[in-house]
C-alpha cells in the first residue's frame, strides 16, 4: 500500500455507493487450483484486500467492510485457525501504518474476545492509531456474524427495558439499528462475493436490507482493480427502490 493509494480527483462514479462490503471467498480453492496448502491462498488474499482498499480510496468511498473471519470459521481445521489469526497479526503490523498514511480509519467489527490478547492488543493499537482519520473507514469483520450483532443489540434493548429507561412499547427499527455495528455509518450499498457462490453467509443481515448485490466467480486472490469497477458500474445502472414500485406502478 504505497503510491496505489493516491486520490482520483475525477468522481468516476457520482451515483455510485458510499458503503461497499465484500464477502471474501475462494482463497482455499485458489490454493488448490495452484497445488498449495490453504494458507497459502489466505496469504494471496491479503493482496487483494491492499488492491481493494486502494480501489475504494482512489474513488472516494465512504466506508469498505471486508468478511474477513466469521464467527463460524472457528469450524476450520485447528491449524488453518492457528495460521489464519498469525496472518491477522502480521496484516495488522505489516500495513496499519499505510492506512494511517493515507488517512483510512481501521475497525475491527466483531467478537473479538475469543482472540487470543496478542491479537486483541493488535487491534487496540491499530483502531487507536487510526481513529482520527476522516478519509475511507476500513471494517474488518473478524469473529463477526449477523445473527451475534443483532442479538448483542437486543440484549442491550433487554437491559435498558429491565433498568426502566426504555419501555418494550417504545422499540423502534431505530432502537435497534442504533446498537449494531456501524450504525454511524452510511447504509451499505452494495455488497460483492467472490468465488461463485450465491448466499450471504449471516453477513450483515440487518445492514444489507436494501443492498445491491453483484456476484462473481473470480476468486478472492484474483479480485482487482477492474472486477471491482465492473461490480461498481453495474451498480450504478441498478433501479433502487428501496421497498417501492417501480416507476408506471409495475
Amino acid at each position: 500500500m504505497s503510491s496505489e493509494y493516491q486520490s482520483n480527483t475525477d468522481d468516476q462514479y457520482g451515483a455510485g455507493p458510499r458503503h461497499v462490503a465484500i464477502i471474501m471467498d475462494g482463497n482455499g480453492r485458489w490454493a488448490k487450483n495452484q497445488g498449495k496448502l490453504r494458507i497459502s491462498g489466505h496469504k494471496a488474499g491479503v493482496k487483494s484486500v491492499r488492491r481493494a482498499v486502494s480501489f475504494a480510496v482512489s474513488n472516494k468511498l465512504e466506508a469498505l467492510t471486508l468478511y474477513a473471519f466469521s464467527s463460524e470459521n472457528w469450524n476450520r481445521p485447528a491449524q488453518e485457525v492457528m495460521a489464519l489469526m498469525e496472518l491477522f497479526v502480521w496484516a495488522l503490523d505489516s500495513e496499519v501504518k499505510s492506512l494511517h498514511k493515507h488517512n483510512v480509519r481501521l475497525r475491527i467489527i466483531g467478537d473479538i474476545r475469543r482472540f487470543n490478547a496478542r491479537l486483541q492488543e493488535r487491534i487496540r493499537q491499530a483502531e487507536e492509531l487510526t481513529q482520527q482519520n476522516n478519509g475511507l473507514t476500513l471494517n474488518i469483520a473478524a469473529n463477526y456474524g449477523g445473527r451475534w450483532d443483532i442479538i448483542h443489540g437486543v440484549r442491550q434493548i433487554a437491559g435498558q427495558v429491565r433498568e426502566g429507561v426504555l419501555r418494550p412499547d417504545q422499540i423502534e427499527e431505530d432502537t435497534l439499528s442504533g446498537l449494531l455495528c456501524m450504525n454511524d455509518l452510511a447504509p451499505v450499498d452494495l455488497v460483492i462475493r467472490t468465488g461463485g457462490e450465491h448466499r450471504i453467509s449471516n453477513f450483515l443481515l440487518w445492514q444489507i436490507a436494501y443492498a445491491e448485490f453483484y456476484f462473481t466467480d473470480v476468486l478472492w486472490p484474483d479480485f482487482d482493480e477492474q472486477v471491482f469497477e465492473g461490480a461498481m458500474n453495474a451498480f450504478s445502472h441498478r433501479e433502487r427502490r428501496f421497498g417501492g414500485a417501480a416507476p408506471g406502478g409495475a
